[in-house]
């Protein structure tokens, strides 16, 4: 992405430093735990240390010193293989820590920049486009179609639409882009971020465990009750048959220690965390040990297809002119004159400083075909956002004598809705959507308008727009997800597909890795209308298309 676009330097490196020096790292700061005192603490209370001291004392007072030395070590053999463990557990999750911390891009002497989250400081001017995780509080000073989920911190599950002229020109850290691109000009950082404040709150509220846990707790607390019933049976035999009161007790305690498990949480935890670290091993990113016992239990996995199933590295294959009722080939280069036509609306309908992976491969196909690049010639002076159902974006252009573009793309459906297309055209476009889709193909319509006038409307569907073409793109699936879903499939997990695309194009592309089920296609408009009952029966569909989520009551 060209730098120079934004008008931006950014920090040098010596302000930087003088940040950092004075603000500090951008890293989350809460209580220091003292874990060494606390696995003190749940050794004291550990039911064998209790048993094996209670002995070691016993012997002691009975003048049997060999057997109270040895049970003496072996409280500290116990003592020690806790700490062990735990020394390991908190390795492996200081490394997964490590490994795991995600990176963010910023603009520091005039170029972008990679750098890991904790190096982010205030004043540095960073990049967050559609699908990242905002790394600090910022005010936005550029943005293009940009719209936040905020929910982590409001519980709004909506998208917030945010831009550098509106009163919400606001960023906050942990939130996520949903759309479009910014750069936002840090203000906070780590704890002093509204996000690190809710969490300075929240510090006091004890960790929840998980329900395997619970079931591990209760089941050694029974055990521990048994062990007190066997212990004290015990002893009164021996007691009333011997009369001897310190040798029952000593004969019901051992018996009693043999029945407690209270290794198994130790171990339960120890596991997880060296499981955790083996996954990164084999380059499976784990953050929490839970995600373990979470992955173990998992039965369904329901995934996305764009960037997940697919490498999200979109190439313009072919083009459809409706005027000459034409598909035209474009893998290697544009050689007809209405293929070359399309290409430049399309660019014209796409941001300016394009960071979508369809935005890119167009200003990239215009580039390299169009003989005279008119880029600088024309400026933007109005734009809608991507927006209704289905979506679509338009945006106007205008050149120092008053010549205006007015491009749109989106849905083929969202265009052909709001052109006057007669019976003929409209099953001509939709029969050319319908081939190009099954071909596995992403499938986007272009419209072009005129309007003299320089109160637009307040709608762009409020344009009379002519459907002009078109475009069709193929994002390949990743070289190894067929091996991914065989090794789900061999797991005994069902996968499904949750899609904004439509179904033509998400089945064939299916169809090509080996989805199990690619044929069994539900769209988000027939999901709406189905009764709760209905939803039950069909979730068993392996493939869900255009999605509006919805909630099971």
């Amino acid at each position: 992405m060209p730098v120079n676009s934004f008008n931006l330097k950014g920090l040098s490196n010596a302000q930087v430093i003088a940040a950092r020096r004075k603000y500090g790292q951008n890293t989350l700061r809460f209580k220091n735990k003292n874990w060494l005192m606390n696995i003190i603490k749940a050794l004291v209370a550990e039911p064998m240390v209790i048993i094996l001291f209670a002995a070691s004392c016993i012997y002691f007072v009975i003048g049997n010193i060999g057997d109270g030395i040895f049970l003496g070590i072996a409280i500290i053999m116990v003592a020690g293989i806790s700490l062990f463990q735990e020394s390991r557990s908190r390795d492996a999750l200081e490394k997964l820590k490590n490994f795991t911390q995600p990176q963010c891009r910023v603009i520091r002497n005039g170029e972008v920049v990679a750098i890991k989250r904790n190096e982010l400081v205030i004043g540095d001017n960073l990049l967050i486009d559609e699908g990242t995780s905002i790394m600090g509080d910022g005010i936005i000073v550029h943005s293009n179609d940009f719209s936040v989920d905020e929910s982590i911190l409001t519980g709004e599950s909506l998208a917030v639409y945010k831009d550098v002229s509106s009163a919400d020109n606001l960023v906050f850290q942990g939130t996520t882009v949903t759309s479009g691109l910014a750069v936002a000009r840090i203000t906070a950082i780590g704890s002093q971020t509204h996000l690190g404040k809710i969490g300075k709150s929240l510090e006091s509220i004890p960790e929840e465990k998980t329900p395997l846990e619970l079931q591990i707790n209760r089941f050694v607390n029974k055990m521990v009750v048994a062990g007190i019933l066997v212990f004290i049976v015990v002893w009164t035999i021996n007691y009333l048959r011997s009369g001897w009161i310190l040798d029952s007790f000593l004969k019901a305690l051992t018996l009693a220690m043999s029945i407690l498990p209270e290794e198994i949480p130790v171990a339960f935890t120890t596991f997880m965390a060296l499981g955790a670290w083996r996954l990164m091993k084999i380059g499976i990113v784990v953050k929490q040990m839970k995600t373990v016992e979470t992955l173990g239990s998992a039965s369904v996995i329901c995934t996305d297809k764009t960037g997940t199933i697919t490498q999200n590295k979109m190439s313009l294959a072919k083009i459809y002119a409706v005027q000459q009722n034409q598909v035209f080939d474009v893998t290697n280069d544009l050689w007809d004159e209405p293929a070359k036509v399309l290409i430049e609306l399309a660019m014209w309908a796409s941001e300016p400083i394009p960071f979508d992976p369809m935005e890119m491969a167009l200003h990239k196909a215009y580039s390299d075909n169009c003989l005279s690049d008119e880029r600088k010639e024309f400026r933007l002076i109005h734009e809608y956002p991507l927006s209704g159902k289905p979506p679509m974006m338009t945006h106007i252009f205008e050149n120092r004598n008053g010549n205006r573009i007015i491009a749109s793309k989106g849905a083929p459906e969202a265009l052909m809705a709001i052109c006057n297309l007669n019976d003929a055209e409209s099953k001509q476009i939709s029969e050319a959507t319908k081939l190009l889709a099954a071909e596995g193909y992403r499938v986007l319509g272009l419209g072009e308008a005129n309007f003299a006038g320089n109160t637009f409307p307040p709608e762009q569907q409020d344009f009379d727009f002519l459907f002009k073409g078109l475009l069709a793109f193929y994002d390949p699936p990743k070289h190894n997800i067929s091996s991914v879903l065989q090794a789900f499939y061999k797991a005994g997990i069902a996968v499904k597909i949750i899609t904004g695309d439509n179904a033509e194009t998400t089945g064939a592309i299916a169809r090509q890795i080996g989805f199990y089920g690619y044929d069994q296609v539900i769209s988000g408009d027939e999901l709406m209308l189905l009764s709760d009952s209905e939803l039950r029966q069909v979730v068993t569909s392996k493939i869900f298309s255009h999605v509006c989520f919805r909630m099971l009551s």
